[in-house]
């Protein structure tokens, strides 16, 4: 399976945050998510391990107790059912892999 970021629905998740989900199958998701400079994803957490890497921007990424601001170059894990939560410091991209695939995050 083969698909563009351009051919693939973008989502607002919450205000200033898009994801699209690019590929995916029984077993993983794949998604790249923009983010705009301010925008926060609240804590919470999911059953579904969740792993990523910064290709652009600069954000305070909080997983469990532990909190630190992350740039460009740096990968990050949420494990299963540990609360995690950001804040983008500036406009970002990001590109995460869940696993077991997330419901409904593929058309």
């Amino acid at each position: 399976m083969f698909r563009h970021n351009s051919e693939a629905t973008p989502v607002e998740m919450f205000p200033g945050i898009v994801r699209r989900a690019l590929c995916g199958d029984e077993r993983m998701t794949l998604c790249e998510i923009t983010l705009h400079k301010g925008a926060v994803v609240p804590e919470h957490s999911h059953s579904d391990e969740q792993t990523g890497y910064v290709m652009q921007g600069r954000m305070l990424f909080k997983i469990g107790e532990e909190e630190r601001e992350i740039g460009a170059g740096y990968g990050y894990l949420a494990p299963g059912n540990v609360p995690h939560a950001l804040t983008a410091l500036e406009d970002s991209l990001i590109v995460e892999v869940f696993s077991p695939p997330r419901k409904g995050y593929l058309e």
